[in-house]
């Protein structure tokens, strides 16, 4: 966290803010909405803090721009109105019909000013514009923001959230009912032999990823044409993979 700037204040303010959410959604009393006094009893934070931190995590700002550019980013690489004749994402007009990314950011982010949805793709190196104006996706596979801290840290802190609700599910989990955790490597290759298996894996897994997220797509209420006699019910479900790479003593 120090070598990325991350002050012990602003870590501090990470970890009230997990334990307000733990509190409020893993210990709750059967029957009774969660109050701000409860919280302040588990965590031992003040209740002014608790009220400040539970208003704070209900505002759309934190997550919003975030899940918004996967949406736009997700449309753009699997929707065929928005790819070229290659089945790529194709470079898009500023405005005008489809496909355009007016008409993009429409689809897939609602009443959002397009001009802000560009604005913020940009701020993170998502997109660029070449000499006539139109606009191009750098990397059709994830919305990955590479420029932008803030964003690369909450997608640290989901993805940390994630590997970890996993681990504590399966800790306790029946028979049969654990979730999926698979996890392979070696500690004696060399240098080249690890440089190939980076290039193979990223390929590989890419590939995956884009598989599972067109299964998504045509299931994902806010995305797909779901059938009328799905059920009401509301869940979160995806994979994720990650990369391991280090240095071993000789």
């Amino acid at each position: 966290m120090l070598r990325h700037g991350v002050s012990y204040g602003e870590f501090a303010e990470i970890t009230r803010e997990v334990y307000v959410a733990s509190a409020d959604k893993d210990f709750p009393v059967s029957g009774r909405k969660q109050s701000v006094s409860r919280i302040a009893l588990l965590t031992g934070l003040n209740r002014k803090e608790v009220a400040r931190l539970r208003q704070q995590e209900e505002s759309p700002a934190g997550q919003s721009s975030y899940n918004r550019g996967v949406r736009i980013i997700s449309g753009w690489s699997r929707d065929s109105e928005f790819q070229d004749s290659s089945g790529k994402p194709a470079a898009l007009t500023a405005d005008g019909p489809a496909p355009s990314f007016a008409e993009l950011v429409k689809k897939y982010s609602g009443d959002i000013p397009v001009r802000a949805v560009l604005d913020e793709l940009l701020r993170v190196g998502a997109v660029r514009l070449d000499t006539k104006g139109s606009i191009h996706l750098k990397n059709d596979s994830a919305y990955v923001p590479g420029n932008d801290k803030d964003a690369q840290f909450q997608i640290l802190g989901a993805s940390v959230a994630d590997l970890l609700d996993n681990l504590d599910h399966n800790l306790d989990a029946e028979e049969g009912m654990t979730r999926l955790q698979l996890t392979t490597a070696y500690n004696n290759l060399s240098r080249s032999a690890v440089e190939n298996f980076r290039s193979m894996s990223h390929e590989d897994a890419r590939a995956f990823l884009k598989k599972m997220d067109r299964w998504f797509a045509a299931h994902d209420r806010d995305a797909g044409d779901v059938p009328s006699n799905e059920d009401e019910s509301r869940m979160r479900a995806g994979i994720g993979i990650y990369y391991i790479e280090q240095e071993m003593e000789k």
